[in-house]
């Protein structure tokens, strides 16, 4: 085996990226090479990478990431592809499997096997890219853990967000109510299984209740990456009611109302983050079961709805613009594939 000619996105400074050539080398015993045929770039943490608004000093939290949070890094965790080949030491994967990996944007390239995924063979890849969103999605769920019967407020209905209203209804919520400013984004709350979608505003628990026969939510999750949603979220639900926040805000500062009604109503506030699970789970699950559930979920979700732009790699900052400017979904970026087709 050789190695093999690759070109990858780096983010070089705020609001820039340029393309770099690579090298993928074979893979090592533990290790899988995997010829790229789309990415996704994510709409919260990527961004905020992209802008800068990252502590330059964060430790990195996946092998496969390069460089650093001060810039140039090179960043990513949404990619598809096909398995070239595989280290001795894998059994699970073999040449030809269309795979998600958690590796940055790049042509061909070389990952743990354990950060790599299976998925449907039949899959359309480009649905396939938003493996890492339903993880998340999936892991609010579970630290959500709404029961029959319940209703849930979702701030937020970019990617992870609408992942997470189809979640919490599969999860048991009776009734979902998405919030979120842009109205093509609430019409697509309401396509992929949202009861009601709602601006934000001063109204807002009181429109809630309209809607909820006279009652708040009995959880809400906040996956906006707003600061000030949080505490619209804290507004939205009953006493002894559950805040899940799923947003990373970066550097951006929180202010918080938590007198009178947070502290007597005994609201909890729950951070929901995806390196781990949900602790009441941890008995039984671990994230390999995690993986292979998301893999497995990934064609009962309505994702078509959600595709936006598909670009060219070279066309990478492009692509970036235009989730910088909120205009679309999703936007991924296309590769030929090392000529092994989708």
């Amino acid at each position: 085996m050789h190695s093999h000619d690759a070109e990858a996105v780096w983010i070089v400074a705020p609001r820039q990226v340029a393309i770099r050539s690579e090298t993928a080398p074979p893979p090592g015993p533990d290790q899988v090479r995997i010829a790229a045929l789309v990415s996704a770039i994510s709409h919260g943490t990527e961004m905020l990478v992209y802008r800068g608004q990252v502590d330059p000093g964060l430790p990195l939290d996946l092998p496969t990431l390069a460089g650093s949070f001060a810039l140039p890094i090179k960043y990513g965790y949404a990619s598809v592809g096909r398995v070239l080949d595989v280290g001795e030491e894998v059994g699970h994967l073999a040449p030809g499997d269309l795979v998600f990996a958690l590796h940055p944007h790049q042509s061909v390239y070389v990952a743990p096997a354990a950060l790599v995924t299976r998925l449907p063979p039949d899959l359309d890849p480009a649905l396939g890219v938003f493996f890492a969103n339903a993880e998340t999605a999936l892991n609010v769920a579970h630290d959500a853990a709404p029961r029959l019967g319940e209703t849930a407020v979702v701030f937020g209905q970019g990617v992870v967000g609408l992942l997470v209203t189809q979640t919490l209804r599969l999860a048991g919520a009776a009734r979902v109510i998405a919030v979120e400013p842009d109205p093509a984004r609430r019409a697509l709350a309401l396509a992929v299984g949202a009861d009601v979608a709602l601006a934000p505003g001063p109204e807002l628990a009181a429109e809630v209740r309209a809607h909820n026969d006279g009652r708040l939510a009995d959880l809400a999750v906040e996956v906006s990456g707003a600061p000030v949603a949080l505490q619209a979220a804290l507004d939205a639900v009953l006493d002894e009611g559950t805040v899940i926040v799923a947003s990373w805000y970066g550097r951006k500062p929180v202010t918080l109302d938590l007198g009178g009604r947070f502290h007597r109503g005994r609201l909890r506030l729950r951070s929901s983050q995806v390196g781990r699970l949900a602790p009441e789970t941890a008995p039984r699950w671990d994230h390999a079961r995690r993986a292979a559930t998301v893999a497995a979920l990934l064609p009962r979700l309505r994702l078509a709805p959600l595709q936006g732009p598909r670009l060219p790699l070279e066309r990478a900052d492009e692509a970036y613009r235009l989730v910088d400017a909120g205009t679309a979904v999703q936007v991924v970026l296309t590769y030929d594939g090392g000529g092994v087709g989708w």
